[in-house]
């Protein structure tokens, strides 16, 4: 056990540096802030490399290869929040493999998903529902970001992998269903979906794709009254894999 209160200490600022994506894909490392978010990770079977703690008697059940004490000024400065916890932890992240994803039955795809707290809120909904794994496409935001970990509150155990395009084509056997608007869209509550499948949502603002549209998929729609333009995207995907999940 270390004690650091300066600011300006080489490690405290290496931890700060993976607050940026850059970074984190350097070194294959991310940060979990609070008690329940680094419970949620140590459940998930990740890998905690070092915890920072205000306390010495903070989360002592939580062990890592190195802790250390330190202060206020030093939470605040690897923390990416305003109010910072009095907890942080450094953890190795995951790598999966495309191929193991195509033997899961049960898959959500997102494409250009910008909003931390919407992937953190779709993470809690997939482990509601059972879903096997999220396939993460386009400019979407990195699952490591801070705000999705907080965000996803101790639901990081479910596999995620980023792909390209022409990753898509490689799940044959998958029917594909997509929530994009068409006239030829069938309302959620008359679809029966298969298994195995893949259902695509896109972000809030543009939806999906007209690149992830040219594959062959089926579309449907929630049927909502006239009295809201549309649905938040974790409401959407929170009432798809309801449907997904009773039938």
């Amino acid at each position: 056990m270390e004690n650091i209160t300066s600011t300006t200490n080489k490690t405290v600022k290496d931890t700060s540096k993976l607050q940026q994506k850059k970074f984190r894909e350097e070194t294959g490392l991310f940060l979990a802030e609070g008690e329940k978010a680094i419970k949620g990770i140590i459940e998930a079977g990740f890998e905690v490399i070092s915890i920072f703690k205000a306390d010495e008697k903070e989360c002592t059940e939580l062990k890592g290869s190195k802790i250390f004490i330190v202060n206020e000024a030093v939470l605040s400065k690897i923390s990416s929040t305003k109010s910072p916890c009095n907890i942080v932890a450094i953890a190795k992240q995951k790598k999966y493999e495309l191929y193991n994803f195509l033997k899961l039955k049960r898959l959500i795809l997102l494409e250009n998903i910008k909003d931390a707290g919407n992937l953190g809120t779709i993470l809690r909904a997939c482990k509601a529902f059972d879903i096997d794994g999220v396939l993460l496409l386009g400019d979407t935001i990195d699952l490591y970001n801070p705000k999705v970990v907080r965000a996803s509150v101790g639901c990081f155990d479910i596999p995620v992998i980023n792909i390209e395009y022409n990753d898509i084509k490689l799940f044959k056997s998958h029917t594909i269903y997509s929530t994009a608007l068409y006239e030829n869209s069938k309302s959620l509550k008359d679809v029966e979906i298969k298994h195995p499948f893949i259902i695509a949502f896109g972000s809030e603002a543009e939806g999906l794709t007209k690149k992830f549209l040219k594959n062959k998929i089926q579309n449907i729609k929630i049927e909502t009254t006239s009295k809201v333009e549309s649905l938040n995207l974790a409401s959407a995907v929170s009432i798809c894999l309801y449907k997904s999940f009773i039938i």
